[in-house]
């Protein structure tokens, strides 16, 4: 699979204009799953943030866990928080019956939904396809881009068509949340 993304350090969210809107740890799980060899120093971001004790059932501020990914873009860099967006779906509560790359990329959006709750916009992944091998997701979310490649690339390794040798994901330079525009694109062709 190929990847291209900006390499300019991210503009930090606005934590708080998601005040009231909050995360279920279940998801928050894939920080600590995904900082495999370092799950201790992941555990210690998160109650540097108040997400401790961190139990699948509990439901955690956004602003929390936004400025814990903000520590781990600054303090350990970009590769891990894409690494954490993969394990993103194996934590996260996903919708069943996927099996095929359009139904799971249309997926992504609907489990951000169920792994969020509260009053007030938080984005989300909204699928477009454009032709038979080609689609765009526009992530208007506020979390970081290297986080968004995660599930994108989780969810075309799992479905990638049979009669695909791969799957691309490219971020549009025209659209990027770390510039301060209001969504980033990604063009996704197999």
């Amino acid at each position: 699979m190929e990847l291209k993304t900006p390499s300019v350090h991210p503009t930090p969210p606005a934590f708080a204009s998601y005040q009231g809107i909050e995360v279920i740890g279940q998801s928050i799980l894939a920080i600590v799953n995904g900082m495999e060899l370092a799950q201790a120093r992941a555990l210690r971001i998160l109650a540097e943030n108040g997400i401790t004790p961190l139990e699948a059932k509990t439901w955690y501020p956004m602003s929390a866990l936004l400025k814990s990914f903000s520590l781990v873009f600054d303090k350990i860099g970009p590769s891990t928080v894409r690494t954490i967006g993969r394990k993103i779906p194996d934590s996260a509560h996903f919708p069943p019956d996927i099996d095929t790359l359009e139904k799971g990329l249309r997926a992504v959006n609907m489990a951000y939904g169920m792994n969020h709750r509260g009053k007030g916009n938080i984005g989300g992944y909204h699928f477009e396809p454009v032709d038979k091998r080609n689609a765009r997701m526009r992530c208007d979310n506020p979390y970081p881009c290297d986080l968004d490649y995660g599930p994108l690339e989780a969810i075309t390794d799992k479905f990638r068509p049979k009669d695909s040798l791969w799957v691309r994901i490219e971020h549009d330079p025209r659209s990027c949340r770390r510039r301060g525009d209001g969504a980033c694109t990604y063009n996704i062709s197999w």
